[in-house]
């Protein structure tokens, strides 16, 4: 397989539960760059949110960002795609969900914000404590309601919605998949993130590859959620971590190590040099 480019989730893929990257993730991204292999960061995060030691790697330039909805240059910090979500129809989800203890928490124009009255229950959703202030690491408090923010907003790449009970979660996914111009996936059992339905990590990976000439059939992709799954299934090779979730260790074409052991390293080394 002759690969050309390496698109891989962060969290529990790449970087460890703690929220560092081993010593052996970063020399991978070194064998990468020596064999003129670009590595593409795919995220739920916003770029901003993305470590400096990956988003700086000479082996790094384009970042799939907010789920597949944004793609970003990181070189000439600009954004060469991005599909947002009707204003309306956010709103419209939002009215589903307000009266329920749950965040609504929305990236526009690169930046995460969470209505001020919803922040504290970042401090009651189950997660652990590293995940927990990397979550507030990346969001900024917001002193008015949901339909000021959204006004405001050039445009809305995703939303994220954290919930704390089995119920409310079904009635968070209920409120999502009954608009079908939106999609859902998960990168932890009490999240969901809500983007437009044609805007996965998938497609986003079919798309910078066609804008760069390379054929799927030449990328791995990892991940370890159910929003890695489309980018699993287009891509030459998909692997999964040994600590992914069900629905993504049957989307794989392979299974790595988990993200602890470095899992990206031992397959991308087995690759390039066996």
């Amino acid at each position: 397989m002759a690969v050309r480019l390496v698109f891989m989730d962060l969290d529990d893929t790449f970087v460890s539960p703690d929220k560092t990257i081993t010593a052996d993730n970063l020399r991978a991204l070194d064998l990468a760059h020596e064999r003129g292999v670009g590595v593409v960061p795919c995220t739920g995060r916003s770029a901003a949110g993305i470590p400096d030691e990956l988003a700086s790697h000479p082996s790094v330039r384009y970042a799939v960002c907010a789920g597949g909805a944004v793609i970003y240059d990181l070189r000439a910090n600009e954004v060469l795609r991005e599909l947002a979500i009707d204003k309306d129809l956010m709103l419209d989800l939002y009215g589903a969900v307000r009266d329920l203890p749950v965040t609504f928490d929305v990236l526009a124009d690169g930046v995460v914000r969470t209505p001020r009255d919803r922040w504290p229950l970042l401090d009651r959703i189950a997660v652990s404590e590293p995940t927990r202030q990397q979550v507030k690491s990346v969001r900024v408090p917001y002193d008015g309601t949901v339909e000021e923010l959204v006004s405001g907003a050039g445009s809305v790449g995703r939303v994220n919605i954290f919930y704390l009970t089995e119920k409310d979660r079904k009635a968070v996914w209920d409120a999502v998949d009954a608009r079908p111009a939106l999609c859902r996936s998960s990168s932890l059992p009490c999240n969901v993130e809500v983007t437009r339905a044609d805007a996965t990590k998938g497609t986003a990976l079919l798309w910078l590859c066609e804008r760069l000439g390379v054929s799927p059939e030449d990328t791995v992709a990892f991940g370890d959620s159910t929003n890695d799954v489309p980018m699993l299934l287009v891509a030459g090779d998909g692997v999964a971590m040994a600590n992914a979730c069900p629905e993504c260790l049957a989307a794989a074409d392979h299974v790595t190590a988990s993200c602890s052991e470095s899992g990206v390293a031992r397959y991308l080394e087995n690759l390039f040099l066996a």
